[in-house]
């Protein structure tokens, strides 16, 4: 009887707590003292100080109230519904607000008879307020999350390293300037713009994602070849960010309906400029627009640092200091295929030798080097432009893709003619890239007298150095994977990776994977006697020449990177 006495003195929920054997009265009592001192909610301090269970108190309060309980791991919040609410009013009252359906704001609140809270939300929202109840430890650590990332979106932009309103940002100075002065005046769009832009820079990614949905508006950047979510800016904003990107690279702003190209250039400091090539494209909601990132620091890094192998390197440059010849360089989009060009660009960027290029568009600027943007709306093609090279004594020729036969005949001419011809191709190793200019139409022997060297590439991520680690993986997995007998029995230790604060989820940076084949005689008669792809891999073979699959292997040998690696970027 006194026990029940006792607990008549208690309401509400602290009676629920004693009642279910959740926690002692005399504990209770204690606490909520403790609370009232430090000022902080009851539930938020049982929790903390480990006196009750979150998930017990959460049901306690479920049934008490006969309000509704929800795990907050089940569900993805909206940044969205998040905004919707003041941040100040979140931080006040320790709520979440979760979903919203019409006039309805689902909120999630650890305590449903904290009615201050929902008063004063649905004043601020002018919504109804439906409670929702959830644990408050995971509520807290859900309101950390989604605060940091509305942050992330729009607010604290300010960046210690860079005076982001003064950065020199220009276009294509090409372009009509005319309609630079519209949309350019909205402080917090710009510093926002610059903001991603420099982020994407100093992080290293290669490309920057703006891709508007019906309730959502994404920022992803490609780092090391996988994208990653970076942002979530307001939908509202989306019109002006696309706007200020327009503006930025000399776009038609009022032009939504078909794609467009343009190019931003960003000086950082005196000697250090990026330039971006930018495209857009009209999806269901809006125009989806994409950064490309140009380093020109990229091309002048040096051939050491692409990651070729001893006699890969050596063949490449061997090729490279030929008077006349082809060298195609192959692989997929976003391999590396442009920085290994302009590195062998680099190499014989001369005096004494004259270059010039063709290319859709021009990504890195190179003085020394005369470089066309082809224009097939004018009448300006890569097949034009080749033939206008040859008429101005030319020594070395670079063309951005070989994507017709006329271009190739061209093109190949030109090597035939006392002229070194670099270009690429989309194909997806060596020896294919020989049947596919006879598929294109090119003559067998055009092509065993002309093409001298071929480069299939493929980029990896690298191992960070600081935290990678060795993986105990059995034998027999080992030589399905393509590693020898031979190589097992001399000892190969494999790494992984692991994951610190200076990489990318055990990544950092990326390596090229290669395979060079040199075009011997006998490839050539293979060619002329109308063989496939698969001969002059087994030819290749022959000579030692590696697959893709086997640099990949070489590359897990010496703890570069990883198996895992190796199987997302080639074939088994």
């Amino acid at each position: 009887m006194a026990a029940t006495a006792s607990q008549s003195n208690l309401a509400g929920l602290p009676r629920r707590l004693v009642q279910d054997g959740i926690i002692a009265e005399e504990k209770l009592t204690e606490a909520t003292d403790a609370a009232r001192k430090d000022k902080i909610p009851l539930i938020a301090y049982l929790v903390n100080q480990e006196l009750a269970n979150a998930r017990a108190i959460a049901i306690a309060a479920s049934h008490e109230f006969g309000v509704p309980l929800l795990d907050l791991d089940a569900l993805e919040v909206d940044l969205e519904v998040v905004r919707s609410v003041d941040q100040k009013l979140i931080n006040k009252h320790r709520v979440l607000p979760l979903v919203k359906r019409g006039q309805r704001l689902f909120l999630g609140i650890s305590d449903p008879t904290n009615l201050a809270a929902i008063d004063e939300i649905k004043f601020q929202t002018s919504l109804r307020i439906d409670p929702v109840v959830v644990e408050q430890d995971k509520l807290e650590e859900k309101i950390t999350r989604a605060i940091e990332a509305v942050d992330t979106s729009m607010s604290d932009l300010a960046d210690d390293d860079f005076d982001l309103e003064n950065l020199d940002v220009s276009g294509d100075p090409q372009e009509d300037e005319a309609v630079t002065r519209d949309d350019v005046e909205d402080a917090p769009v710009v510093r926002f713009v610059n903001k991603i832009l420099l982020d994407a820079i100093n992080r290293g990614a290669s490309d920057i994602h703006f891709e508007p949905y019906e309730k959502l508006f994404r920022i992803r950047t490609r780092l090391d070849g996988v994208l990653s979510e970076v942002a979530q800016p307001p939908v509202a904003l989306a019109n002006k960010l696309c706007a200020r990107l327009k503006v930025m690279s000399r776009m038609d702003i009022a032009e939504r309906r078909v794609p467009q190209d343009g190019r931003i250039k960003m000086r950082l400091s005196k000697n250090r400029a990026i330039d971006f090539r930018v495209n857009t494209c009209p999806t269901l909601f809006g125009e989806k627009i994409v950064l490309r990132i140009l380093d020109p620091s990229s091309a002048k890094l040096g051939i050491d640092a692409l990651g070729y192998e001893q006699q890969q390197k050596d063949l490449y440059l061997k090729h490279l200091n030929k008077p006349y010849g082809m060298i195609l360089v192959t692989g997929p989009t976003g391999s590396g295929k442009t920085v290994s060009l302009y590195t062998g660009l680099n190499i014989l960027n001369t005096v004494d030798r004259n270059i010039s290029t063709a290319e859709d568009p021009a990504e890195i600027n190179l003085p020394g080097i005369n470089q066309v943007n082809v224009n097939p709306k004018v009448g300006l093609t890569f097949a034009s432009a080749l033939k206008a090279f040859l008429r101005q004594d030319p020594d070395v020729i670079m063309v951005g893709e070989i994507r017709d036969l006329e271009t190739a005949e061209i093109a190949i001419k030109a090597a035939q003619t006392g002229h070194l011809v670099l270009s690429t191709l989309h194909t997806n190793d060596a020896p294919k890239t020989l049947t596919r200019l006879v598929d294109m139409g090119v003559k067998p022997y055009a092509i065993a007298t002309s093409v001298s060297l071929i480069i299939a590439q493929r980029l990896g991520r690298k191992l960070c150095d600081n935290c990678k680690e060795v993986k105990d993986i059995p034998e027999e997995a080992l030589l399905k994977e393509g590693f020898s007998k031979e190589e097992l029995e001399a000892g190969v230790t494999i790494f992984g990776p692991k994951g610190c604060k200076q990489c990318n989820e055990g990544y950092k940076g990326r390596v090229g994977i290669f395979q060079v084949m040199e075009v011997s005689e006998a490839m050539g008669r293979i060619i002329m006697e109308g063989g496939n792809a698969m001969q002059i891999a087994d030819q290749a073979n022959a000579e030692g020449v590696h697959d893709l699959r086997k640099a990949g292997l070489n590359k897990v040998k010496e703890g570069v990177t990883s198996l895992e690696e190796i199987n997302r970027v080639t074939i088994e």
